[in-house]
C-alpha cells in the first residue's frame, strides 16, 4: 500500500536525523516527500499521491503540517493540496484531533483512510468537489479519472 511505511518502521515517530537552520533552531525540522498509493478499490484505484510531511520541533505536541503535492479532484482535498483530516487538527471538537500519542503512522493511516473509508462529502474542504458528486456521480467519476490520469499515474 505504502512506500513510506518502511521508512516509518524504521524510525516510528520522529527519531531519526533532523536537518537544522544555523539560523535558528525554531526553523529546524525533517520533512518528508513520499508517495501513498491507493489500492484497487473506489474512485482513486491505482493512483500514486504525493504527499509532503513537515514534522515540527514540537512535534508531537502538535501535528505535523500535511500537503497533497499531486493535483486531486476530491472533497477532502483541495486542488493546491490543503488536506481535511480531523486527526491533523491541533484541537478537534469531536475528540479525533492531534494526541501527543499519535504517531507518523497514524497520519498515513489517516491519508490512506481519505481515498477509502473517510471519504466524506456531508463535510467537505473542498466544495466543489463534493457539490460535484452530489449533482453527477458518473462525471465527477470521469473528472477524478482524468486528475489521475494527468498528475497521479
Amino acid at each position: 500500500m505504502l512506500t513510506l511505511a518502511s521508512k516509518l518502521k524504521r524510525d516510528d515517530g520522529v527519531r531519526g536525523p533532523r536537518t537544522s537552520n544555523p539560523a535558528s533552531d525554531s526553523t529546524r525540522r525533517v520533512s518528508v516527500r513520499d508517495k501513498l498509493l491507493v489500492k484497487d478499490e473506489g474512485y482513486y484505484q491505482a493512483g500514486k499521491f504525493q504527499f509532503e510531511i513537515e514534522v515540527p520541533d514540537a512535534y508531537n505536541m502538535v501535528p505535523p503540517k500535511v500537503k497533497c503535492l499531486t493535483r486531486i479532484w476530491h472533497p477532502n482535498i483541495t486542488e493546491t493540496g490543503e488536506i481535511c483530516l480531523s486527526l491533523l487538527r491541533e484541537h478537534s471538537i469531536d475528540g479525533t484531533g492531534w494526541a501527543p500519542t499519535r504517531t507518523l503512522k497514524d497520519v498515513v493511516w489517516g491519508l490512506n483512510s481519505l481515498f477509502t473509508d473517510l471519504l466524506n462529502f456531508d463535510d467537505p474542504l473542498n466544495i466543489e468537489a463534493a457539490e460535484h458528486h452530489l449533482r453527477d456521480k458518473e462525471d465527477f467519476r470521469n473528472k477524478v479519472e482524468d486528475y489521475m490520469k494527468r498528475y497521479a499515474r
